[in-house]
């Protein structure tokens, strides 16, 4: 088991977290609508007066390689900040995309003898399977100096295994949200985003009785549909059990998993409401879902994801966040809206001077300004300048996450080893997928899930 010391909160704090969402977010809809980015820009490198006495070393001629699951826009986001570090260093830094099988891709190059300097592991139980190997660097004095002075506790004990402190999670996802379409919301005569699960199938028949095509799924990718569960479970079973099925300390054919999955197949069942069917939804990959909810002659009325669908949104459609593109809390399906989070944590994979430097760069506030003037990303980074966000909507989704402090729940499949939580055509995001291709099928999806979860989490 994969288990972090951030997974002892109280439901009580996941209240509390959820309240700051919702709360951040009535403010994004109600008055983000003039905010199009547009003079919003930060100021990519010009350094912030907390990061100015940011000391990183001359690495004239050394060439570091940093590998991340980044592509597009994501990756072209990344750059900025990569340029920033070359050229506060003189470095030369090569970026390597690792596929989804990040962990399959990164322990082929370290077994081969040719890791990266620096990658970032979308996963926890990588980042503790990878401890466990020894395939890591523990992070030098400077690195974890910022990180210490730079963010909160929770999102510390997440970048550390049995107590030595290995990455820290420069980038951090949102993922209890959904993105809307406010003309096709408009045409429909909805007028408020649904705060329930109730309302939300209710919105999702109105759009579809309109003529639009009510929810978009990228279910090409099976971690969106993780997502999907986890933010049903989280709302309906409750953080503890949450805590109990991520760790594997209940099973996947517990009666909670089967309340969960029989919720979700009342939208996944149901071919009307989703953007060309249960089998387009398979054949949709996420940035495709993000795409046809704000681009094409029938636009779909709403696609669930984390915060980074701005990026896309901004990259690949005309779309203007917070005037055509608004978002909303996932909707309760219990008695409050849930709060799941992800992120990405850099490691170093080589020792020396330059990949310490570039982990000590990620931790600045320096660095999470540049990445955050980009658009669609945020960061667990306390202290950076939050007026550098590119857009009103990003900046109080940020906000949120940073009023919650060490109260949120990290996403449960990137708990999971990798076999079972972050591998694609295996384990659950298969079996999620042949559940939405077949949601009638209850049981025989818990029972795939279960034995999947069993066989990996006792190989670790």
């Amino acid at each position: 088991m994969h288990s972090t010391s951030s997974k002892s909160r109280t439901p009580r704090a996941a209240k509390t977290a959820a309240f700051l969402l919702s709360g951040a977010l009535a403010l994004a809809l109600t008055g983000c609508s003039s905010s199009d980015g547009k003079g919003d820009e930060g100021t990519g490198g010009n350094a912030s007066e907390s990061g100015s006495s940011l000391k990183l070393p001359k690495l004239n001629g050394q060439t570091l390689e940093v590998a991340a699951v980044w592509t597009g826009a994501e990756q072209e986001n990344f750059t900025k900040v990569l340029d920033e570090f070359k050229k506060r260093t003189g470095a030369k830094v090569d970026f390597v995309p690792t596929g989804n099988n990040t962990s399959t891709f990164l322990g082929t190059k370290i077994q081969g003898g040719q890791p990266p300097d620096v990658a970032f592991l979308p996963q926890v139980g990588v980042l503790h399977q990878f401890a466990q190997k020894g395939w890591l660097k523990p992070l030098g004095a400077e690195a974890k100096a910022q990180l210490d002075k730079n963010f909160s506790k929770g999102w510390r004990d997440l970048g550390a295994v049995d107590g030595t402190q290995y990455g820290i999670y420069a980038k951090a996802a949102n993922k209890s949200l959904v993105w809307y379409n406010t003309a096709a919301f408009e045409a429909a005569g909805i007028t408020d985003p649904p705060k329930t699960w109730k309302d939300f199938m209710s919105t999702a028949q109105t759009l579809s009785d309109a003529g639009t095509p009510a929810v978009s799924i990228g279910g090409a990718d099976g971690w969106t549909l993780t997502d999907w569960f986890e933010n049903v479970y989280l709302s309906q079973a409750g953080p503890e059990k949450y805590d109990q099925l991520a760790q594997h300390k209940i099973k996947w054919t517990d009666p909670s998993v089967k309340q969960a999955l029989t919720t979700l197949a009342e939208l996944w069942g149901k071919d009307e409401l989703i953007a060309g069917g249960r089998k387009g939804a398979l054949g949709t990959e996420f940035p495709k879902s993000v795409v046809q909810t704000f681009s094409g002659d029938t636009p779909a009325g709403m696609v669930f994801e984390g915060d980074f669908v701005a990026a896309n949104i901004n990259a690949d459609t005309k779309a203007k966040m917070g005037t055509d593109a608004k978002v909303f809390p996932f909707p309760a399906v219990g008695a409050d809206s849930p709060v799941v989070s992800g992120g990405d944590v850099a490691v170093a994979l080589k020792g020396g001077a330059g990949a310490q430097a570039l982990l000590t760069f990620l931790g600045s506030t320096d660095a999470a300004e540049i990445w955050a003037a980009q658009g669609g990303v945020i960061s667990p980074n306390k202290e950076m300048d939050q007026s550098k966000y590119k857009d009103q909507v990003t900046r109080d989704i940020a906000k949120a996450l940073i009023a919650a402090g060490d109260n949120f729940r990290f996403d449960m499949s990137d708990q999971a080893p990798a076999a079972f939580g972050g591998t694609q055509g295996v384990g659950e995001w298969k079996d999620l997928q042949d559940f939405l291709k077949d949601p009638s099928d209850v049981a025989g999806a818990q029972q795939k899930l279960e034995a999947d979860a069993a066989k990996a989490y006792k190989s670790g």
